[in-house]
């Protein structure tokens, strides 16, 4: 009896129960037909589909066993969502997806799709119906048994090709090899595999089938199954012990209807004879679930995120990891589109691949189409507001962004339910995308909605969404207790949709299978997952911290420096033309010495012409130049396409960026004020940071995010222009921060966040301080020695600053105190130090340069060489980078003095109030004389 929970127990029982209540079939039907009048899926698809369902919702199973005793770390299932297989079913396996935490189905039937094993689909005829993208070919080993339903005797066409004869049994006259067990193998069935014609612009379809070898899944030992006692898996074991699974009878051989040549007795349509064929689990299946159960106990060997996490994510499968499926990888999902379309574009114009473009273009194919699933409850989240926003903003612009986004709506967010309609109604009312809506349940009314969204989304490359209508099994997770918010009169009408069981009902009512058939076809997959969770048990787990980080992000400094050093080389060689030209005739170096603004425009001018797959973007960054000019220029010399303006959204740039960088683009997004990161800050921590780490290194997103900011701007203030905050920053693992105080610095760093971008698929926030942009002068007025000159492209490589190495400049005998500091600090604390030359007091200005990862060992130099630190941090007291630098003095063993000069624990406030907040020059005087004082 169903309980007021859905336990594996519940879910398990009830589907037994309803399969052995659906009435044998009065018939058999031909698999190599359609299931429905007007329906491109066939029989045999329809087959297929239903076991990636049953093994998604036998993982579901494996999960909560592992749970009971301790060993799986992961009960989020997919019960209730296994519709999505009809989804993955409508698209092809090179269509990239960012898949929901629910999509087992979805991720079984694209491995099979990419089965790189499976022999070709043989060719079939058309049918009378709308074409589809390819199915999920059907599995067919080399030898199959064969019993033949009816009476009579018949003949049958075996791989030879030549006519063979059978009996009324269905036996082939015994051979010596078959005498004893008189089971009879041949070739495939005609027509067993069709897949439903194939329309002009989609890939060849290929199968998937048993290697030759495949050991039949009957002949497995079912011994300890046997044995197993009964009772819910849910419930805790005595420590040490496995309990049993939920309980798997000893399994017949699964089968599957086919036709057979020969006279007919009646038996199937059109007086053809139907034989029923035992069919071995396909091995891609069975793969996947060895994928998604070794990330549910932490296995290293899980493919994607080597124990790191459990995600559904694998490279070859197209199939990009998403580890926040609260809707933060929407905007990256538009970003994809976006990059997609335009290096489609790029591909038909033969410019994807110019002479040193060093990341390769997307691997998709030109037409290829986007697909994001995601929950009904983070349609509210801010991330998904600004994804649909931000592509039917760019519809709208008739900018092209082949999207189809899948809600796969069970109608709660854990214990919260989406309103009745809400969902339907905030999806239809989003402008510039295509809605499309079907009913989870019914595989093949899902699977005709997703192919006729899909086609809409590939023809007219604009985005779409799937409004997918789904329940939800077994609660959010292992741990949730559904009756806590849920009346068990609705936990009973969801498992009576259970999809599983409609998929069953189809194929019964289509005559393709009866209920026993199909029950065993469950318990026969069942048991290979049971058997394959068994084995993942021992396999080993990451075992030390340098394990855990190795993917995070590595560095490699020399192949950066080379880039560097290649950049500069073709700048001064092959392409000296083309530099010229973009700047009009006078390039940098002989322009004489610039600002730091002047230089960064510079240094994008050259950044773009050695990275032809870089693109510049933000707000106001194109026609106007920037709200600070630094961009100024760069939309004339490298067009809309590379340099362009967005909406005013900072999680959508950001996530732009993220797209663009996965399709194999060098995204510079720029974010117009550091106050305006803090809203999309998640775009960098839970998003971009985490793609290498949670894909050892399968997907990266090079990206160079530019931001202006920190404070001291004279007569424009107020705490969103002059935030001094970088804290949300520098816990992000992995992320590179860097922060140029001179203009001459400045280029130098953008050149390596480019090449470390490109070479390492590093993520790097470039913070250029406001302040500085225009600043000329450092000691009097009209010195002009914040000025510095640009370097010409042969000096490059030899002004080179590698990410992590800081600069030191020496005032007076530069023996009594070092100051550490950055961006504006290194200013300020240059004309301290002027200052306290006059003293008699010699200084050492470290400009830290590289707010992450710290330049420890310059640090470490430059600290021991006065025996006192004095740090100038112009961010808070609380959370600011002087607490980084202590720690870091402190765990080196640094013995000497040391202290901080920071800005206080508030905002900004707008004018001369600032200057009560912020580090001024007499603090930093005066914290030098009583650091000497001591």
């Amino acid at each position: 009896m169903l309980s007021d929970v859905t336990t594996p127990q519940d879910l398990d029982d009830r589907f037994r129960e309803s399969l052995a209540a659906l009435a044998a079939p009065p018939h058999r039907g031909d698999p190599a037909r359609p299931v429905a009048e007007g329906s491109a899926l066939t029989g045999t698809q329809l087959l297929d589909l239903f076991d990636a369902q049953v093994t998604s919702r036998q993982l579901d199973l494996a999960a909560r066993w592992l749970r009971s005793f301790g060993e799986g770390y992961y009960t989020i299932g997919s019960a209730g969502h296994e519709g999505n297989a009809a989804v993955a079913a409508a698209l092809r396996p090179t269509d990239p997806a960012l898949l929901h935490y629910r999509s087992g189905a979805f991720y079984c039937v694209r491995a099979a799709q990419a089965d790189p094993s499976a022999p070709p689909t043989p060719a079939v005829p058309p049918a009378p119906v709308v074409p589809a993208p390819p199915l999920v070919p059907p599995a067919r080993s080399p030898a199959e048994t064969v019993e033949i339903a009816g009476d009579g005797p018949t003949t049958e066409v075996a791989e030879s090709g030549q006519p063979v004869e059978v009996d009324s049994s269905g036996r082939q006259p015994a051979a010596p090899d078959l005498a004893e067990t008189g089971e009879r193998q041949v070739g495939g069935a005609p027509d067993e595999s069709a897949s439903g014609p194939v329309p002009a612009e989609t890939d060849s379809p290929s199968g998937a089938g048993a290697p030759d070898g495949e050991p039949d899944a009957a002949a497995i030992d079912r011994t300890d199954a046997a044995d197993a006692p009964a009772g819910d898996p849910g419930k805790a074991a005595a420590a040490g012990d496995r309990p049993a699974a939920v309980p798997l009878t000893d399994s017949r051989s699964a089968t599957l209807t086919v036709p057979v040549s020969g006279p007919g007795d009646g038996v199937g349509p059109g007086g053809v004879r139907m034989a029923v064929v035992k069919r071995p689990v396909r091995p891609a299946y069975a793969e996947a679930a060895r994928d998604v159960l070794r990330g549910m106990v932490a296995s290293s060997r899980e493919p994607i995120a080597g124990g790191r996490h459990k995600v559904f994510g694998r490279a070859d499968l197209a199939v990009v990891p998403t580890t926040s499926t609260i809707a933060s990888h929407l905007p990256r999902a538009v970003g994809m589109g976006l990059a997609v379309e335009r290096l489609r574009r790029l591909d038909a114009r033969g410019e994807a691949n110019r002479t040193g473009a060093e990341p390769g273009p997307t691997p998709w194919a030109a037409d290829a189409i986007v697909v994001c699933s995601f929950g009904d409850a983070s349609i509210n989240h801010a991330s998904a507001t600004a994804a649909f926003n931000t592509a039917g903003w760019y519809d709208h612009t008739g900018l092209r962004i082949p999207v189809l986004f899948v809600c796969e709506d069970n109608g709660l967010g854990i214990s919260v339910r989406s309103p009745q309609g809400w969902v339907a109604t905030a999806l239809r009312s989003k402008p510039g995308i295509r809605y499309f809506a079907a009913d989870g349940a019914d595989l093949v009314g899902t699977y005709e909605a997703a192919v006729e969204a899909a086609a809409w989304v590939r023809r007219h490359r604009r985005p779409a969404v799937l409004h997918l209508t789904t329940v939800r099994l077994m609660g959010h997770a292992g741990a949730d207790a559904e009756s806590a918010y849920r009346p068990a009169a609705e936990i009973v009408a969801d498992v009576a949709r259970d999809p599983v069981v409609a998929t069953a009902r189809r194929l019964v009512d289509a005559g393709l299978a009866s209920g026993p058939e199909l029950l065993d076809r469950y318990d026969e997959i069942g048991w290979q997952v049971r058997r394959i969770a068994e084995e993942v048990l021992d396999e080993p787990k990451l075992a030390d911290a340098a394990e855990v980080i190795a993917p995070l992000a590595p560095r490699r400094p020399v192949r950066v420096a080379l880039a560097v050093k290649d950049a500069g080389a073709r700048a001064a060689g092959p392409d000296a033309g083309a530099r010229v030209e973009a700047f009009g005739g006078k390039p940098p170096e002989l322009a004489g010495p610039l600002t730091l603004a002047q230089s960064i425009n510079a240094a994008l001018t050259d950044g773009l012409l050695s990275h032809p797959q870089m693109a510049v973007f933000g707000e106001d960054v194109a026609a106007k130049g920037g709200v600070y000019g630094v961009t100024k220029g760069l939309r004339d010399r490298f067009g809309a396409a590379r340099v362009f303006d967005t909406l005013l959204d900072e999680t959508s740039i950001l996530g732009l960026g993220l797209g663009a960088g996965l399709a194999g683009m060098l995204p510079v997004p720029e974010i117009q004020y550091l106050a305006y990161l803090h809203s999309a800050e998640d775009q960098l921590r839970g998003e971009a940071a985490t793609m290498r780490f949670f894909s050892q290194g399968a997907w990266r997103n090079p990206m160079v995010v530019r931001v202006a900011g920190l404070a001291y701007q004279e007569g424009f203030g107020g705490h969103f222009h002059n935030d001094n905050s970088v804290a949300v920053l520098r816990d992000v693992p992995g992320l590179v921060i860097a922060v140029p105080a001179r203009p001459d610095d400045a280029a130098a760093m953008l050149r390596t966040c480019l090449a470390s971008a490109a070479v390492d698929g590093s993520v790097c926030v470039f913070v250029e301080p406001i302040a500085l942009y225009h600043t000329r002068d450092l000691y009097t007025d009209g010195d002009g020695e914040w000025l510095a000159p640009y370097a010409e492209p042969g000096a490059w490589a030899g002004g080179h600053v590698p990410v992590g190495r800081a600069r030191v400049y020496g005032v007076g005998s530069a023996e009594d105190v070092t100051i550490v500091t950055f961006g504006n600090g290194v200013r300020m604390a240059l004309r301290a130090a002027s200052v306290l030359a006059d003293e008699g007091i010699g200084t050492r200005v470290v400009d830290l340069r590289w707010l992450a990862p710290l330049p420890v060992a310059d640090l470490i130099r430059e600290a021991t060489a006065t025996g006192r630190v004095l740090v100038v941090d112009e961010t808070r007291r609380s959370g600011g980078v002087g607490e980084g630098v202590i720690a870091a003095l402190v765990d080196a063993g640094y013995v000497g003095a040391a202290r901080r000069v920071a800005a206080v624990d508030s905002f900004v406030p707008l004018g001369p109030a600032a200057r009560q907040v912020l580090v001024s020059e007499e603090a930093i005087t005066q914290g030098a004389r009583t650091l000497l004082a001591r």
